[in-house]
């Protein structure tokens, strides 16, 4: 996560600018069947991380009197099946919120990608504060505070990319 947010971000503010000086005469456009299969591409890797947080969640809960299925509690493969087919089913309908929305705020899409990074800070610092690894304290991974700083951060790149964003069409004032 940490490379793919500093990947797009070094590319969006740095490379672009090389970019549109070298290709500015015309840019090169995916063919009908390229952007279908980007397209499926996204729903099937947004409803694998639906189905994985949903296995999360199921390993939480109870065991059911419902039958096994597939050597599985049939309650939990009921809400893993539902959280896969629930995700697939939103990311239909959110995507085209959000292609609206960064359409006409450009600027979110930096943010977008600086909240996955500060996201993989996160899991870095779980991972290293895991009692196995032990890098860092495992208190301090838990702890009110770090969770208190993490969403501070995390509204406040959301709240910044939303501000400092101008709409499509207006000029940014000097």
């Amino acid at each position: 996560m940490l490379f793919i947010a500093i990947n797009h971000i070094v590319r969006k503010l740095y490379f672009k600018k090389v970019e549109n000086e070298n290709h500015a005469a015309e840019k090169k456009k995916s063919g009908f069947w390229a952007t279908v299969f980007k397209v499926e591409l996204a729903d099937i890797a947004f409803a694998v991380d639906s189905i994985l947080a949903a296995v999360a969640l199921a390993m939480t809960l109870p065991n059911t009197n419902l039958p096994k299925i597939g050597g599985m509690d049939g309650g939990k493969f009921l809400v893993i099946f539902a959280g896969g087919l629930i995700g697939l089913i939103i990311m239909r309908f959110a995507a085209n919120l959000f292609v609206k929305l960064l359409q006409s705020r450009p600027g979110l899409e930096i943010a977008a990608f600086a909240i996955v990074g500060w996201v993989g800070v996160k899991l870095a610092v779980l991972t290293l504060g895991h009692k196995d690894i032990g890098v860092i304290s495992y208190e301090f991974a838990h702890s009110v505070e770090w969770k208190l700083f993490f969403y501070t951060v995390l509204i406040g790149i959301a709240a910044a990319g939303w501000f400092m964003s101008k709409e499509k069409g207006q000029t940014q004032s000097a």
